[in-house]
């Protein structure tokens, strides 16, 4: 097992809690033996709020490994269940900002791609066209900002495929900086890729009140120089 990972929370009540993931963490457990957010979340809640008992937790939805942002957990069966139903029908909006290393062919657009999944080597594939096993794919993007030699897109998920964003802007030519899976030709010196969970919308399962979550970016000087891009509620 590793170290204690550190905890960054953006949104905590009784229903629901929200952290910003950090590149490398696992949200949830898988064979590496790392400790997952999940674990984490679960242990910061004993003792918090000094629960005797098995504490409950549900994973609402995941972002790969190498990903940062925020990632949302349901504290109660109920909001777990009224979470699920509303990714299911579309409910929650998800935006996340990519650093690339070309400017994709127009300022913004929309990227409509049919994606078949490799499980065999955890990778999707994006065809122009339907083809056998293959699942719509949807998804807006927009430049936002770029600098001499990086461009900054904002991503408005429309459909949650496996490893759509890195697929689909690969396929555009415009793969994500260090996503060597995805065709970017460098890996960073720091584990991880430039993706990054920056915003989610929805209503609160439980108050019905608008709920806008932001996570900041992680602290390196490429996200640094774009940190000042204006992000809406």
């Amino acid at each position: 097992m590793s170290g204690k990972i550190h905890l960054s929370i953006l949104y905590e009540d009784n229903h629901i809690i929200a952290v910003n993931k950090a590149p490398s963490d696992i949200v949830q457990h898988d064979n590496s033996g790392d400790i997952s957010l999940e674990v984490q979340l679960k242990e910061y809640i004993k003792k918090k709020y000094n629960k005797p008992s098995k504490v409950f937790l549900g994973v609402v939805h995941r972002l790969d490994r190498p990903v940062s942002g925020v990632v949302l957990f349901a504290r109660t069966g109920k909001a777990l269940t009224r979470l699920n139903e509303m990714f299911k029908n579309k409910e929650i909006q998800k935006f996340y900002w990519a650093i690339v290393g070309n400017c994709p062919p127009q300022p913004e657009g929309v990227l409509k791609h049919y994606i078949v999944r490799d499980t065999g080597k955890n990778k999707s594939y994006c065809f122009n066209a339907q083809v056998k096993n293959s699942k719509s794919a949807e998804m807006l993007y927009k430049l936002i900002s770029y600098s001499e030699k990086y461009y900054l897109l904002e991503l408005n998920l429309l459909t949650g495929r496996h490893h759509q964003i890195r697929s689909q802007l690969s396929k555009i030519g415009c793969p994500i900086k260090g996503d060597l899976k995805y065709g970017y030709p460098r890996s960073n010196k720091e584990s991880g890729i430039y993706l990054h969970a920056r915003k989610i919308k929805f209503v609160h399962p439980v108050k019905k009140e608008k709920i806008g979550i932001i996570a900041p970016l992680p602290d390196d000087n490429l996200w640094n120089f774009f940190k000042n891009v204006r992000c809406d509620d």
